[in-house]
């Protein structure tokens, strides 16, 4: 694992990731089945467009990111109180060779992390309902295991004034092998596309 020491939601942040597969937007390559996702090829474009301008596409935070950004350092001092473990807060994570990246909520001693949401409150509801590591973030969940190497992730949902949802989820290690074969396979095409379209505009 590589880290950059950005801030998250700073500039350099931003830039880190202009181009480069990101575990947020994982489920856009590969479903929680382990296959090809319908949203891949434009994900491609979008990425490979990112690295011909040298910027990302987009920069734009709505008002329920806003919040959820306001209220993250109140959600990782309750999971710390709960849980007993501390957190290190990090920037931006590469695996080794930088193909793809992610940007875990923090680091949890030497083997895990977490990752944070601070949803609505009907949302919030109904993972408390549910129960469980939401579908949604699943391939998030499991992407920032596979560039970090990290053992296992607790999920936590906050909202103020109602019981938290803390969810552990250790490393499946089926889907993360069709995860990283998707990926190489994803980033090769990325590679080649962005090759091919510099070499077009250079004529």
């Amino acid at each position: 694992m590589i880290i950059l020491d950005v801030v998250q939601g700073s500039p350099g942040w931003f830039a880190a990731r202009a181009g480069t597969p990101t575990a947020s937007n994982f489920d856009k390559i590969v479903t929680a089945r382990g296959e090809q996702s319908a949203q891949a090829q434009k994900y491609l474009y979008q990425l490979a467009g990112e690295r011909l301008l040298g910027a990302p596409s987009e920069t734009y935070q709505n008002g329920a990111m806003l919040r959820g950004k306001e209220l993250e350092p109140l959600a990782r001092a309750a999971y710390e109180f709960i849980s007993d473990n501390p957190v290190t807060e990090i920037g931006f994570c590469l695996d080794d060779i930088k193909r793809y990246g992610c940007s875990p909520d923090g680091l949890v001693g030497q083997a895990a992390l977490i990752e944070i949401k601070c949803p609505s409150l009907s949302v919030h509801v109904e993972y408390l309902d549910k129960g469980g590591l939401p579908i949604a973030y699943f391939q998030q969940v499991q992407g920032q295991m596979l560039v970090t190497g990290r053992e296992w992730c607790d999920f936590f949902s906050y909202y103020p004034g109602l019981p938290p949802l803390l969810i552990r989820a250790e490393r499946d290690e089926k889907f993360l092998k069709l995860l990283e074969k998707e990926l190489v396979v994803f980033c090769e095409k990325l590679d080649a596309l962005t090759k091919r379209l510099r070499r077009g505009n250079e004529i």
